[in-house]
């Protein structure tokens, strides 16, 4: 492992009043900001000879910033050739429609049949490393029993492009969902910040002291059984932020029984929520694209089973149709 690198850095009066994170990005190439902020969490960015305490920290002129770079760590992931559903790829990045019950990246339990270990297999080397960590080229993940589109990076330059489109919730994200009861207000925003769950470390929960999460939402369709299918706009990217967000306001998903009920209708393997629109500036030709994917076969046949009538089925399938959930 190559030696730790120091940078020192001086802050001019030009870059007084910024927050420390964003100037050490800035600063420093093929850094993330989440990687930055973990460094200062870890002790490893000082202000002035001081361990700094915070992200938030406003710089002042004059300030001597000590950023002690931690060389990237060799990842051990087993390339395992598991079968991929890409809907597109270039130079830059992978764009993947994730099935119900991948898990995105390694972790205990979950270590050589992750979609990591798949992306291994496919691009070997060309995948972007920032960070050391065990999820190389994933800029961003969903849950393992959450489907639809995912956005990998094939070298560091685009993953650092993609995550500040992320930090600054440009990133087009929507979302749908099957969730019990019919929507009293059609359409809103949850806006509730949320943090690790105090005593279920497993679980997330709205916490005043939390991280900022904004979801909105919509009705498209409402069954006469009393269901809703949602659409959920994502402004930020917090975990299981849908889940808590529509449960927080009496609608939990079906088969989430995590956020929900402990008794569902329907054997789901899980939360009925499906990633359908992604849309980013492309990090080389700075031009804005858009993919989408259909509801799976799982979610469509919940769905199926829920209308009352064939009359109801006619006007779920022609709603369907409309927002390009199915062909």
């Amino acid at each position: 492992m190559a030696a730790e690198e120091k940078v020192v850095l001086t802050v001019s009066s030009a870059d007084a009043g910024t927050r420390l994170d964003k100037y050490v990005v800035a600063q420093i190439e093929n850094v993330t900001r989440s990687h930055v902020q973990k460094l200062i969490a870890d002790g490893f960015i000082c202000i002035n000879g001081v361990p700094a305490s915070s992200n938030h920290y406003v710089l002042r002129a004059g300030d001597v910033i000590e950023v002690a770079l931690r060389p990237a760590e060799e990842v051990n992931i087993t390339a395992s050739d598991i079968p991929l559903d890409i809907v597109y790829e270039d130079s830059d990045v992978i764009i993947v429609n994730k099935p119900k019950g991948m898990v995105v990246h390694p972790a205990p339990g979950h270590t050589d049949d992750t979609m990591v270990n798949a992306l291994m297999f496919h691009a070997g080397d060309n995948l972007s490393g920032i960070n050391g960590e065990l999820r190389p080229g994933i800029v961003h993940r969903i849950d393992r029993d959450t489907t639809g589109l995912l956005v990998v990076c094939k070298n560091d330059a685009a993953h650092n492009f993609l995550a500040d489109q992320l930090s600054v919730h440009s990133i087009n994200r929507i979302y749908y969902c099957l969730v019990f009861g019919r929507l009293k207000e059609k359409e809103g925003t949850v806006d509730a910040p949320i943090a690790r769950h105090k005593t279920d470390r497993k679980k997330m929960a709205i916490d005043k002291s939390g991280r900022n999460a904004v979801t909105h939402y919509r009705e498209i369709f409402e069954f006469s059984a009393g269901y809703s299918l949602v659409e959920c706009k994502l402004e930020t990217g917090r975990t299981h932020q849908i889940r808590v967000h529509m449960s927080s306001i009496g609608y939990p998903l079906v088969g989430d029984e995590v956020y929900g009920r402990h008794k569902q209708p329907y054997k789901t393997e899980g939360q009925m929520l499906h990633a359908a629109v992604l849309g980013f500036i492309h990090p080389t030709t700075r031009e804005y694209i858009e993919f989408s994917s259909v509801l799976p076969e799982y979610f469509t046949g919940v769905l199926n089973k829920i209308c009352s009538s064939a009359e109801e089925k006619d006007a779920l399938h022609n709603v369907l149709k409309e927002f390009g959930l199915e062909v």
